[in-house]
């Protein structure tokens, strides 16, 4: 940088002394000429000591300033990159966790669907044993009210027999029937003996 400075210098010295020389070669009369050269060269000295200061004292908090804006930027670079991985981390590790959820999802779906053709299964197998017993059940209250019903009907059957049997008895049975039975009672008695 510092070559630049010193180019630089060498390269307004030299615009200044080529002007000076032009300047001077205008066709003036001499006299006036090397008054208006002198203050001309004045002036470009004055110039030439002004940019001089300026670029010395300039230089290095211009730098300083290009350098810190340069820094910020390549911060400001380095900072977004590391957001932007940082960024892209997250995404994929979201992306791997909502992959892994959805399977999750899917496998608890199927447990559940498992589950449940299980629980159909068994509530359908409990169902038709019921039914069996239920039916054997029924088939055992049909078979004692058919019994219950059949003894009933006998009792009844023989009731009506015997109240039809003594009805005839009464009407058909006389004095003489008593006797004679009494008789074979007896002698049926008697050879028993």
């Amino acid at each position: 940088m510092r070559v630049n400075v010193t180019s630089a210098l060498m390269s307004l010295l030299l615009v200044v002394c080529i002007s000076a020389v032009v300047y001077a070669s205008g066709g003036e009369a001499h006299a006036e000429s090397g008054v208006l050269l002198k203050d001309f060269l004045y002036r470009v000295l004055n110039f030439s000591i002004v940019v001089a200061i300026l670029v010395y004292f300039l230089t290095k908090p211009i730098k300083k300033g290009l350098a810190g804006r340069r820094e910020e930027i390549e911060k400001a670079l380095a900072d977004a990159k590391q957001a932007k991985a940082e960024a892209e981390a997250k995404f994929a590790e979201y992306d791997r966790k909502l992959a892994q959820a959805t399977d999750e999802i899917a496998e608890i779906s199927d447990a559940i669907r498992r589950e449940g053709e299980l629980e159909k299964q068994k509530i359908i197998a409990n169902a038709k044993v019921m039914a069996e017993q239920i039916e054997r059940d029924a088939g055992k209250a049909a078979e004692l009210e058919v019994a219950k019903a059949r003894t009933e009907l006998q009792r009844e059957a023989v009731q009506l027999a015997v109240g039809l049997a003594e009805d005839l008895l009464k009407k058909n049975f006389t004095k003489a029937d008593d006797t004679r039975l009494i008789d074979e009672y007896m002698q049926k008695v008697g050879e028993l003996h």
